[in-house]
This record gives structure tokens, C-alpha cells and sequence, in this order.
């Protein structure tokens, strides 16, 4: 436990080297909340109700999303373990006595911290700059829920993302563009564009097979009084499900790369 401690406090301190890729993520998440409110804005401005959200419940939506966003897909690993399988680093790791996939889970929750607490200043002046009024729940154990879907959420996306880079052990030289492609699929099919329920009832119900809904709009979703507690139970119950099937075949997909990894010497 000691050695990862001192990696996450490593990680963090690390964080503030790549200032200009920090602060640019962080005006990207900005700039996109921003457009997104303006856009719901108009939409409430002659509408009271719009795709069964009152006003208070869409902005509080935008607004979650950039404190949500910050905490499950600010992940530096994205970036590096496809460059470290490919370029033959990885060794390195696979002869010390630390797990790899755990390292980089440390160093994402590093991330993740350093995110959410520059999201939640940012947040607090988009607040005082825009004086929405926003409206969450007022249930005690469905805020208990909506906060455990967001952990899951985290640990979701480091599963799913990571069964993404695995292609990397046979065919590292496509790693960057197939990962640029399943973020930018994965944060719109995960709620961080527009709420999911404004799609039809089809669409929605296929969606819920996958873990893409689970990662944003759920979470959200349970925050802002949207779902009841009996379904935010519910919804909790199947997250729980998805990261026990994705880090099952995570395992084996890392099992079978290794062994694919060893036989070429890295």
C-alpha cells in the first residue's frame, strides 16, 4: 500500500509539469460548458419544460458534466501504456514488484484530484458569473447513490479505456488514433454533450447495455432528481455489473497480450 501511496504523491506533483496540456484541458472543459449552457438557455427561455427537464434540472446537468467529466476521463495512462507497449517500456515495469495496471490506476486517481479541485473552482465562478438557478436532489440516499455512481463511473472508464489500449499489443503503431476516436465516441454516447433520455426510448434502452451511460449521465442523472430510488438502485446495481464483466475480460485480453508481448521481446 506504501508504494502506491508514494506513486500518487509523485503522480501529483508530476501533474503540474505539463502545465500548457493542463490548462488547455481545462479551458476545453470550460469553453464546452459554456456553450452548452447557452444553447439550453435559449432553449428555456420560452420553455418551461424541455425533454422532461425543468431549467433548474438541465443547468444543474451542465454544469455536473464539467465536475464529472474532470473526475472520470482525466486519465494520463490514455496517453502513455499504448506508448509503452508499442516502444518496449513496458519491461521496465513487468520486473518490479508493483502491478502495472494498478501503478496507472494511482496515477489517474493523481489526476483526477488535481482535476476536480480546479473543477470545482471553476464551477463556483461559472456560478457566480451566470447565476443559474440549478436544482439537485434533496434525498439523502439518493445523493449517497448518485456519489457512489460517480466512483463507479471512475473505475469503469479506467477498465473500458484500458481494454481499448490492449489492441496495443498487436498493433501498437494504430494506438493514438483508435484511442482519439473511442474517447471522443465515448464522451458523447456517455451523456457529456446532452442528456441521454432526450434520445428515443430504443436508443436508450440499447444504450443501457453498454457502459457508456454509466460513466456521465446516470450519475448525473441520480444527482438532479431525475431518476427514483428504487432505480437509481437499480442503475447502481447494473454498474456494479458492467465493472465486474469489462475487468473480467480486461484480465484475459491482458493475459493473452502479455503472453503476445513476451513472445516478440517487447
Amino acid at each position: 500500500m506504501k508504494k502506491y501511496l508514494t506513486v500518487f504523491s509523485l503522480s501529483f506533483q508530476n501533474e503540474f509539469t505539463y502545465r500548457v496540456n493542463f490548462i488547455l484541458w481545462r479551458v476545453r472543459n470550460v469553453l464546452r460548458v459554456l456553450m452548452t449552457f447557452f444553447l439550453w438557455h435559449s432553449v428555456f427561455s420560452s420553455n418551461k419544460i424541455a425533454f422532461g427537464y425543468t431549467g433548474q434540472q438541465m443547468f444543474a446537468y451542465v454544469f455536473l458534466v464539467l465536475i464529472i467529466t474532470s473526475f472520470v476521463m482525466s486519465a494520463p495512462s490514455n496517453d502513455n501504456i499504448g506508448g509503452e507497449i508499442g516502444g518496449g517500456n513496458l519491461n521496465n515495469f513487468l520486473v518490479k514488484p508493483i502491478g502495472y495496471l494498478k501503478y496507472w490506476l494511482t496515477r489517474d486517481w493523481a489526476s483526477k484530484l488535481l482535476n476536480l479541485l480546479f473543477a470545482g473552482v471553476e464551477i463556483t465562478l461559472l456560478w457566480f458569473l451566470l447565476r443559474p438557478a440549478i436544482a439537485f436532489t434533496s434525498s439523502i440516499p439518493q445523493l449517497l447513490v448518485g456519489l457512489l455512481l460517480c466512483l463507479m463511473a471512475s473505475l469503469i472508464y479506467f477498465v473500458v479505456t484500458k481494454l481499448a489500449i490492449s489492441v496495443s499489443f498487436w498493433a501498437p503503431e494504430n494506438t493514438w488514433g483508435l484511442m482519439f476516436v473511442i474517447l471522443v465516441f465515448m464522451e458523447t454516447l456517455a451523456g457529456g454533450i446532452f442528456p441521454l433520455d432526450v434520445l428515443s426510448a430504443p436508443v436508450n434502452n440499447l444504450l443501457l447495455l453498454t457502459p457508456f451511460p454509466y460513466l456521465i449521465y446516470y450519475p448525473i442523472a441520480v444527482l438532479v432528481g431525475k431518476l427514483s430510488l428504487s432505480h437509481s438502485f437499480f442503475i447502481f446495481t447494473l454498474s456494479v455489473l458492467q465493472l465486474i464483466f469489462y475487468s473480467l475480460i480486461l484480465k484475459f485480453v491482458w493475459k493473452k497480450g502479455l503472453k503476445n508481448y513476451g513472445a516478440y521481446g517487447g
